[in-house]
């Protein structure tokens, strides 16, 4: 480990404008779960497909109902030891960007500013007809006035604020339509599998691809392309990559430094030993 620190820590010195891509490894010691074991591969069965979604009323319902007791863990979230030196590492000039893959909040809420959310935010809700978003502590109001008696049941926690919650009959669970239209059908304000990441933010996060020194990846196995992409596109630039990860990545064969161990270890160890060098 501290070789491997302070390899990390003169890589960064060499490389003073980094583009930070992070994913669910940053945010598991704040009690959020990740997707994907070692290998990258799934721990659970994929998650919710926009198709799924938005074309089937029974999948919606089950969606909603796990969501109302997942929404607990979500909203009590705090950043952990990975957020916040990140935010300390950006305010010490080390971060170009911020880019993330997660919908928790956690970066901006442990001081970073420099911040894409490339897969949007859970604290909010969208009409997919009128465009209305909605803070999700209002939608949760709605779902629980719907649905009295539903938040007693129990469930382990899941990743992005969905929660365990089976042996149920969903078909009694009642969804709301957009309280602005009345007729819209609200989805979280994040990118489901099988929607595209809006345009405005990967042109955002190439444009930092043009400054920034090179990549570090922070907590991700790059497994899904809206990530990886940025990896492919920085080693056809020519520019290195590190990555600070507990299991393998997508990316493995493009970096010239790995870190396998927990994010939340390694980055406040990293910042720390930046500032001692000032």
């Amino acid at each position: 480990m501290p070789a491997d620190l302070h390899a990390l820590a003169a890589f960064a010195h060499r490389h003073p404008r980094l583009l930070v891509l992070t994913g669910a490894g940053c945010s598991t010691d704040s009690g959020i779960p990740d997707y994907r074991d070692a290998q990258g591969q799934w721990k659970r069965a994929p998650p919710m497909t926009f198709q799924a979604f938005t074309g089937d009323e029974r999948a919606r319902q089950r969606y909603w109902a796990r969501s109302l007791i997942g929404w607990r863990v979500m909203s009590a979230a705090r950043p952990g030891p990975a957020h916040q030196a990140l935010a300390r590492l950006e305010a010490a000039g080390h971060v170009e960007l911020l880019l993330t893959q997660n919908v928790d909040g956690l970066h901006g809420a442990a001081g970073s500013r420099r911040v894409i959310d490339l897969h949007g935010r859970i604290d909010t809700v969208v009409c997919l007809a009128c465009h209305t978003r909605l803070p999700r502590t209002d939608w949760q109001a709605l779902l629980h006035a719907r649905n009295p008696g539903w938040h007693r049941h129990q469930a382990a926690t899941a990743p992005d604020g969905d929660a365990d919650l089976d042996g149920l009959d969903f078909s009694t669970f009642q969804v709301p339509a957009c309280p602005r239209c009345g007729t819209g059908m609200l989805k979280p304000d994040v990118v489901f599998f099988g929607e595209n990441v809006p345009r405005e933010r990967v042109d955002a996060a190439m444009a930092a691809l043009q400054r920034a020194d090179a990549l570090l990846v922070a907590g991700s196995s790059l497994m899904v392309y809206s990530g990886y992409r940025f990896a492919q596109a920085f080693a056809a630039a020519g520019k290195p990559i590190a990555a600070i990860n507990l299991g393998r990545t997508r990316a493995d064969d493009m970096l010239a430094l790995k870190v396998t161990q927990p994010v939340g270890e390694v980055l406040p160890s990293m910042a720390r030993l930046l500032a001692a060098q000032g």
